[in-house]
């Protein structure tokens, strides 16, 4: 299959001016300029080789899609307007939003080279590409269920410790054909969304939130992006986790 799969690029999302729950910020010139970057230098590198073609790595731009509800994983420069009040985290309909990629990050310095397929039950970062926030969750209770609030927190990818999530899968490493769960290492919760969605000014996207419980509504697959080439044969090694 193709490696990069997004049809044309699109300007972020949600600018309208914000409703009594939201509070918009300034657009982020440099995240789109990363953006643009990445796609010039990645796609030449994109397409996996035969050995370890199907696997997830390091460094990968991607979007994740909700197996059960049909949306993306989404964010933009767009405040919570309860709880933190930290950069919204959502899910979309479309597959065509530049708003959805999220950039494939170690939880440390070094622990998620570029190339590496990533591990089952490995802790990573997901950072968002256009404005430079990590997926992040914490004790606050997200805007519609009540669930705990997702949000995008940190400058230019760092952001602090309730950033990592843990990657639960089966077998050695995370497949790009295979429904993915996202643990937080910090409070436990999974990466989730369960089909409340929002009115004015992001009418119809998703909330996004974390549950206490493993079940279908946090359940994620790889979808569109730029697929970094492994740099090493994920069958030569003997990790075990």
């Amino acid at each position: 299959g193709r490696c990069w799969r997004r049809k044309r690029p699109m300007g972020p999302s949600c600018r309208s001016s914000a409703g009594a729950m939201w509070s918009a910020g300034r657009g982020r010139a440099a995240g789109r300029a990363l953006l643009g970057l990445l796609l010039t230098l990645l796609v030449p590198n994109s397409c996996a080789a035969k050995t370890g073609a199907g696997l997830v790595t390091c460094g990968s731009v991607l979007k994740l899609f909700n197996t059960q509800h049909r949306v993306r994983l989404h964010s933009h420069d767009i405040k919570y307007g309860s709880g933190s009040g930290q950069q919204s985290v959502t899910g979309v309909e479309a597959s065509d939003d530049a708003n959805s990629y999220w950039r494939i990050r170690g939880g440390s310095e070094g622990g998620c080279p570029r190339g590496a397929p990533v591990r089952c039950g490995q802790a990573v970062r997901l950072t968002h590409v256009l404005t430079g926030k990590n997926l992040h969750t914490h004790h606050f209770p997200s805007p519609l269920s009540n669930n705990q609030e997702v949000s995008a927190f940190g400058e230019d990818g760092e952001g602090d410790d309730l950033d990592l999530w843990t990657v639960r899968c089966s077998g050695q490493h995370w497949e790009r054909e295979a429904a993915v769960r996202f643990q937080h290492v910090g409070t436990s919760v999974f990466l989730s969304v369960t089909g409340e969605q929002y009115g004015s000014p992001i009418r119809g996207q998703h909330e996004v939130h974390g549950m206490s419980s493993a079940n279908t509504h946090n359940m994620w697959k790889a979808m569109e992006g730029i697929f970094i080439k492994p740099s090493m044969d994920p069958s030569a090694g003997h990790d075990e986790l």
